[in-house]
């Protein structure tokens, strides 16, 4: 019974230690968030953003960056529970989802996470050419510079 215990003990904390400890973002794990969002674009982590701005972001579907994103109401309401339930500011969200959350002032309700203060200040030495770059084209390609982002590693 010992062994099981520190067997399970040291697997959870290598675990932890590779996917860099208290800072995991966990991928999304939700296959409605995953279809439904990721058909378009990575389907990016709710701990990025906070739940006013889960919130609105569904909300305004029909009109999603210039795009319709509308969904049938089970799907849209799946869409919104999981990301509220995983919100940056959700209760339990964890050490990295809370920084994203502080980076945030009370009174603004961001809707693109590239330019929240936290994803700013970590992305700051990337020069704009690099954005731009072919392998890259755009900020929303975290999987170009972050090669196991859909896996929940953010490291580069």
């Amino acid at each position: 019974m010992m062994r099981a215990a520190i067997a399970a003990f040291l697997l959870t904390t290598t675990s932890l230690a590779l996917a860099g400890g208290d800072e995991l973002v966990p991928p999304v794990a939700d296959p409605v968030v995953k279809k439904e969002c990721g058909s378009c674009h990575m389907a990016f982590p709710p701990q990025f953003l906070p739940r006013r701005s889960w919130q609105k972001l569904v909300d305004g579907l029909a009109s999603h960056f210039g795009e319709d994103a509308s969904l049938p109401e089970a799907q849209r309401a799946a869409v919104l529970r999981y990301h509220l339930e995983h919100a940056a500011d959700a209760p339990g969200a964890g050490r990295a989802a809370s920084k994203f959350a502080a980076s945030i002032p009370a009174g603004e309700t961001p809707l693109r996470i590239t330019e929240t203060p936290r994803w700013v200040r970590e992305h700051r030495k990337i020069k704009p050419e690099r954005w731009k770059s072919p392998e890259v084209k755009s900020r929303l390609n975290c999987v170009a510079c972050h090669k196991d982002a859909e896996r929940g590693s953010w490291d580069d």
